[in-house]
């Protein structure tokens, strides 16, 4: 009830500012007239070979693929890191991580927040005029900060705050807006080990999933924003595992298709999530094509990072990360490479594939480009929207990428052209470098030959990073 409510609140606040028409164009016209919506779909953990279109064999993915098909691969394309928090804070500000506020995981600490000052994605369209919800997981502020969604941009929001009560897709309850909205599963608590004021939990009566409540809400939004442009970031959580569930964190109503393989269970689990998933983004685009919305809509789909090691799951059964090496917190390739795809009939070339270099911070500058507004300056983003309209010799590139991470003694990384250099731990550690062109596996070290390369590297990294006092290696 609450939600419908919402979207009629719209509705009748976009009846008020609409006025009389003072023209005679048609709507057909108008429509063409208006920016696209923007749909940003973001599955947790899925890793770059998780998808058909990346050469997942066992995993069925017929909408993901269809998808790809329609639209444009990428097979060049990051996370904004190697864990969901600071992916997602690039994500929202355009910034990389040595400038990005949120660098890390902080279990709902102030750290872990977008402030008053912080611009996000959502915050630009605004001054387009669009209608934005957040549905899923957010991470990057809880209910009294300043980083909570409607605080940043956005009208709506649906699903949970803090990630570590988004590892149980069976939860108690989930916020919508500023309210909780009290579920009908009856939860097991577990204390996180480091951390008492934000505890995880496994459900033991299970009944209302949240993925599946995800793909509700995202269809009654669109099917009640069709005559304003809108912003819908669905930032699901599968195939993440719950980790206070131990060997059963691959938490789903049913394994589906799966039901019957000879496969360890918590594999059938993960393959009945992204199967699941790739259901509802099939609906999601049939909903687009019923409504006439089909091409005045552009959809992206990726992951976070990189595909995990948790819950059971064993990341090696499928081969999650393809021809890369390593997963999520890894800084290789195979923690930060994502699947990438874009959908836009009549403006994408459909069936093709983008060997383009961009990441999560590259979003800022596309949206603000989809919508004909201006990006915020001091960011690191660069539009993508030439490579997605078939016109890659207008594409400006990056000079190179950047990676922090935190965790597991520190280590940072970064991109430019075929090199791609690695230090661990951060600013101390000796520089590995590697040709990606020729060795995408990063399995031989070539920075003893290439002494200059290391060196513009380096250079690189010290520009890059910008000392914040709520990060350090320590901290």
């Amino acid at each position: 009830m609450q939600r419908l409510l919402f979207f009629s609140f719209i509705i009748l606040l976009l009846a008020a500012c609409s006025g009389s028409p003072e023209s005679n164009e048609s709507s057909e016209t108008a429509t063409v007239q208006r920016p696209p919506n923007i749909i940003f779909i973001m599955a947790d953990d899925l890793g770059y070979g998780d998808l058909g279109s990346y050469g997942q064999e066992m995993i069925q993915t017929p909408n993901l693929d269809s998808m790809a098909a329609q639209g444009m691969r990428f097979t060049n394309f990051y996370a904004g890191n190697t864990v969901c928090a600071p992916s997602r804070s690039v994500l929202m500000t355009g910034k990389h991580m040595g400038r990005t506020r949120v660098r890390g995981n902080a279990s709902g600490q102030m750290k872990q927040s977008l402030v008053d000052e912080s611009v996000t994605v959502a915050d630009v369209l605004k001054k387009a005029d669009y209608q934005n919800a957040l549905i899923g997981k957010w991470g990057l502020g809880e209910i009294d900060q300043p980083g909570m969604p409607l605080n940043q941009g956005f009208d709506y929001f649906f699903g949970y705050l803090n990630q570590v009560h988004a590892h149980n897709h069976f939860p108690e309850f989930l916020w919508r807006n500023r309210d909780s909205v009290m579920l009908d599963n009856e939860v097991q608590p577990v204390p996180r080990a480091y951390s008492q004021s934000f505890v995880g939990g496994y459900a033991t009566k299970k009944v209302e999933y949240s993925q599946d409540l995800f793909a509700e809400e995202a269809l009654d939004f669109i099917e009640q924003l069709q005559d304003q442009p809108f912003f819908l970031y669905l930032a699901l959580t599968v195939p993440h595992a719950n980790n206070e569930a131990g060997n059963e964190g691959q938490e789903v109503p049913d394994y589906g298709i799966y039901a019957d393989k000879d496969w360890p269970e918590p594999q059938k689990g993960t393959a009945a999530m992204i199967t699941r998933m790739d259901a509802d983004v099939g609906d999601i685009i049939d909903a687009l094509q019923q409504y006439g919305m089909d091409e005045n809509t552009v959809i992206f789909f990726t992951s976070d990072n990189g595909p995990h090691r948790e819950g059971g799951n064993d990341p090696q059964f499928f081969d999650s990360n393809g021809p890369l090496q390593g997963i999520k917190r890894d800084l290789t390739e195979g923690g930060i490479r994502v699947p990438f795809i874009v959908r836009w009939p009549g403006h994408t070339p459909a069936g093709t594939t983008s060997d383009h270099i961009g990441y999560f911070g590259d979003m800022m500058a596309t949206f603000a480009d989809l919508a004909d507004v201006a990006a915020p300056d001091s960011i690191q983003s660069i539009s993508i929207v030439p490579t997605i309209t078939g016109n890659p010799e207008q594409q400006q590139e990056h000079d190179y990428l950047y990676w922090e991470f935190y965790e597991q003694g520190s280590r940072q990384a970064v991109r430019s052209g075929k090199w791609k250099a690695i230090r661990e731990p951060m600013f101390t550690g000796e520089i590995q470098l590697y040709n990606l062109e020729e060795d995408i596996d990063e399995s031989e070290n070539v920075a003893d030959q290439n002494p200059e390369v290391v060196e513009e590297m380096r250079q690189m990294m010290e520009e890059a990073h910008e000392p914040s006092p709520l990060w350090s290696v320590d901290s």
